[in-house]
C-alpha cells in the first residue's frame, strides 16, 4: 500500500468514528431535553403559565409553548427541585420564563417561583409569595398554588408569621 492510499484509510477511519460519537453524544443531549420537555414539572409549568393572568396581561393569550424547555431537575429520596426555562408565544409577544418548582413526600409538584423578563428588561413576577404557600401564608382556595395541591402546614405558617411580625418590628 502505497502511503497515500494509508492516509486516506486514517483519515476516513477518523472520520467514521468522529461521526459514531457525535452521534452518540447528540443521543444523549436529545434524550435529556427530551425528558425534560416531557417530564410532569414542565407539564405543571406550562399549565400555570398557561393560567396565568399577569403574562396574560402582558403578553395576550398564550398560544403556545416553544419545544425547548431548558433546566434541571433534580429528584433525591422522594423530593424534588427544578428550574425550568420555557418560551412562552402570546398573542402579542414572545418571553421567556423561568419556573421553580418543588414536591415532597412524594408530592405533586408545586410552582414556587415564576418570572420573566419584560421589554425594559426587567424581572417580572409571576407568583405572589403570600399565595404560593412559600411565604409566611399558604395559598388561598382557588389560587393557582392551592389548584396545584400545594399543602398547608398551618403550624409552620403561624411561626413564619410570628417570626415575620417580630423582624418587621425590629426594623421599625
Amino acid at each position: 500500500m502505497t502511503t497515500k492510499k494509508i492516509i486516506v484509510v486514517v483519515i476516513a477511519i477518523v472520520v467514521v468514528l468522529g461521526l459514531i460519537v457525535l452521534i452518540f453524544v447528540g443521543g444523549i443531549v436529545g434524550s435529556i431535553f427530551y425528558g425534560i420537555s416531557n417530564s410532569e414539572a414542565a407539564n405543571v409549568s406550562r399549565e400555570f403559565l398557561n393560567n396565568n393572568a399577569l403574562l396574560k396581561q402582558d403578553i395576550g393569550e398564550v398560544k403556545e409553548f416553544g419545544k425547548l424547555v431548558t433546566g434541571n431537575i433534580n429528584i433525591d429520596s422522594g423530593d424534588g427541585t427544578a428550574q425550568l426555562s420555557l418560551k412562552v408565544i402570546g398573542e402579542r409577544k414572545t418571553v421567556t420564563a423561568t419556573v421553580e418548582l418543588i414536591f415532597r413526600n412524594g408530592k405533586p409538584w408545586r410552582v414556587i417561583s415564576a418570572s420573566y423578563k419584560n421589554d425594559e428588561g426587567q424581572a417580572i413576577d409571576l407568583l405572589n409569595p403570600y399565595e404560593s404557600g412559600t411565604g409566611v401564608r399558604g395559598p388561598r382556595r382557588g389560587s393557582p398554588a392551592w389548584v396545584l395541591g400545594s399543602p398547608v402546614n398551618h403550624a409552620q405558617d403561624a411561626r413564619a408569621t410570628a417570626e415575620a411580625d417580630a423582624i418587621i418590628k425590629l426594623a421599625a
